[in-house]
């Protein structure tokens, strides 16, 4: 499936331009800092830009702001994303920003396991 340029410059712009709390993960995140782990951020996966995803395992980490409120929205593309074999895992900025502990743990025991994660 050839993917959309509109989606390709959207999430190039994305990179150059992260939210607080991206930057943050992705410093945690980058150059395979938990179990040798590939992450790649704001990946296009079909339809979707995934803030950070890990191909190899299989898995989505969302990280939602406090103006994202469109929960069906959500759903759907987790949803999408379960049916193409991913697990998807969301947190808030005030987690990341304030939990990192806690969102590494999560992070940690995710890739230990199989399975989707909602």
């Amino acid at each position: 499936m050839k993917t959309d340029d509109r989606l390709l410059d959207r999430a190039k712009r994305m990179r150059r331009e992260p939210t607080a709390a991206e930057a943050m993960l992705w410093r945690h995140l980058r150059n395979r800092q938990i179990f040798n782990t590939k992450f790649t951020r704001q990946l296009v996966i079909g339809p979707y830009i995934a803030d950070f995803a890990a191909r190899d395992a299989k898995l989505v980490v969302e990280v939602d702001g406090d103006t994202h409120t469109d929960q069906a929205r959500d759903e759907r593309r987790t949803a999408w994303l379960h049916l193409q074999g991913y697990r998807v895992i969301r947190f808030s900025n005030a987690d990341v920003i304030n939990d990192m502990d806690g969102v590494w743990q999560v992070l940690d025991n995710a890739l230990q396991t199989a399975g989707p994660i909602a």
